[in-house]
């Protein structure tokens, strides 16, 4: 992959994940922010229901962080782009649709055939 590939990978990852940086803190402050006391048994319940889809956000997000965390950490080791199971080199396509992406197309087909994919329409969490 050459040098202008990479440092267009990084701007995209640093980018995002300052992004993710600064919608957790808001959605943190979203979340201890004082609750209205509510009388009805309804409301109450759509107030619980709404953080806890919340927290299933940040949490989601938290290892989006990460994730990239690792793809920088690749970059600066050089491997940036090698497909972890394999050793071949990831599609551009691919990074540029998954940009912290740890597998190749093929070996990522493999893996969620032999797992199964937990969710519908795709991939949502841990594997890249």
């Amino acid at each position: 992959m050459e040098d202008a590939d990479i440092g267009r990978f990084r701007k995209l990852l640093e980018d995002r994940l300052a992004a993710l940086r600064t919608s957790a803190g808001e959605a943190i402050g979203q979340l201890t922010d004082e609750r209205e006391p509510y009388a009805d048994a309804v409301d109450i319940a759509a107030e619980e229901s709404d953080r806890e889809f919340a927290l299933r956000v940040h949490d989601h997000e938290r290892i989006l962080g990460k994730q990239i965390q690792a793809a920088l950490k690749r970059m600066d080791e050089g491997e940036y782009g090698v497909c972890v199971a394999c050793g071949e080199d990831i599609h551009m396509g691919r990074l540029a649709a998954r940009p912290m992406a740890t597998h190749c197309i093929d070996c990522m087909t493999e893996i969620e055939q032999r797992e199964g994919d937990p969710v519908p329409g795709g991939s949502f969490g841990t594997l890249s």
